[in-house]
């Protein structure tokens, strides 16, 4: 979809982009400040693989005061993004036939990862009603003795869902009851929370001694491009975290890392006036999405992403483009309402569209009448 709406775009054709999952805002200044001064001070050579010291000590200050989360320095991994996080706990998890349990709808890099170590993925649907959330029940009845990890995210790319610290106990329960499989829990969306406290699975008895933190300062902090990500591991695990990054990319850059010590440690309300402003996109693009007849929708906890259920137009026509599935609807969106967003099938959501709401008021508000019409037009 981003290469078509490129493409178009450079036609000339006027394309409202809510397919990107990228904070519109810039990072704010005392971040690029620090960053500024790093260069000046010459951190321009190459660091330990982990990161700085004092870096991954930051880490473990903001676990602590975020999490209360109790980690050594030597826990910590700082890669070049959240997704290397990802493929280094992988990497280090998952051996040929080992069986890792996905609820969906996900992010489709899990599954890729899992594939490339040679794993078996089984997903689990989870349903609107369950606000797309995996219960205890599903999970115990997915796991076999092949069983080695369970990935998912909180809150959630595509659905925004966030998981109660009561939802998380309960499936803490579960793991409890199978000690030999491994959690990843991708955090990345933390801050992006509009209905309490962020919980995370690792604070349950004796889960934190088989469970990845993934984290990271693209969506908080608005530092997308800076590619800076990390995880929290048992020792041994994030020893062969470090191995495997050693082999790939080394540590990331020199100048990202001094602007994450600023970041992690410093004053959070830049990151707390982004999320306020995501809440009011939220509560527009909610109402405007929950008008429009045939739409079923819920409103997000977290991130900043619309999943509706979009299955009452298949079948339906205009202008001879007839909508099959969520792909063809995408498709009539783009090249008919000058629209772009994401088909739920990348998620394994096959009925299902995902809207980005990190994007200007004026954009939403335009996409929204776009979409309106579009849909309208159908028959």
């Amino acid at each position: 979809m981003a290469k078509l709406t490129r493409e178009l775009k450079a036609k000339g054709i006027d394309i409202v982009d809510l397919s990107i999952g990228e904070p519109d805002f810039d990072t704010p200044p005392h971040i690029r400040e620090a960053a500024k001064k790093a260069i000046d001070e010459g951190f321009t050579h190459y660091t330990p693989v982990a990161g700085y010291a004092d870096l991954r000590q930051a880490v473990v200050h903001k676990l602590k005061r975020d999490n209360n989360l109790e980690y050594a320095p030597e826990q910590i991994i700082v890669s070049t993004g959240a997704k290397q996080s990802i493929a280094n706990a992988v990497l280090s998890i998952v051996d040929p036939g080992d069986e890792v349990i996905i609820p969906t709808p996900y992010w489709v890099t899990y599954s890729e990862l899992v594939k490339l170590c040679q794993g078996e993925v089984k997903f689990v649907p989870c349903s609107i009603e369950n606000k797309y959330k995996i219960t205890p029940d599903q999970l115990e009845a997915a796991i076999t003795p092949k069983t080695k990890l369970f990935m998912f995210s909180s809150p959630c790319n595509p659905t925004g869902a966030v998981y109660s610290k009561e939802e998380l106990a309960a499936l803490a329960e579960v793991f409890a009851r199978h000690p030999q499989i491994f959690i990843i829990a991708d955090e990345i969306y933390e801050y992006i929370n509009y209905v309490g406290k962020h919980e995370s699975i690792a604070q349950f008895g004796d889960l934190k001694e088989r469970t990845v933190l993934i984290n990271g300062l693209s969506k908080g902090f608005a530092m997308t491009g800076w590619r800076l990500g990390y995880l929290a591991a048992p020792t041994a695990l994030a020893k062969a975290a470090d191995k495997i990054q050693s082999q790939f990319t080394s540590a990331t850059c020199s100048i990202t890392q001094r602007a994450a010590i600023t970041a992690l440690t410093g004053d959070l309300s830049s990151a707390m006036a982004m999320v306020a402003a995501f809440k009011k996109r939220r509560a527009f693009i909610y109402g405007a999405l929950s008008n429009i007849t045939g739409l079923k929708v819920i409103e997000p906890e977290g991130a900043f992403y619309m999943f509706p259920d979009v299955s009452a137009f298949f079948g339906k026509s205009f202008e001879g483009a007839t909508i099959n599935n969520a792909d063809d609807l995408c498709m009539y969106l783009l090249h008919k309402a000058h629209l772009s967003v994401v088909t739920g099938a990348a998620f394994q959501q096959r009925n299902c569209i995902r809207i980005s709401y990190a994007n200007s008021m004026e954009k939403l508000e335009e996409g929204m009448k776009r979409m309106a019409q579009g849909l309208g037009q159908l028959q």
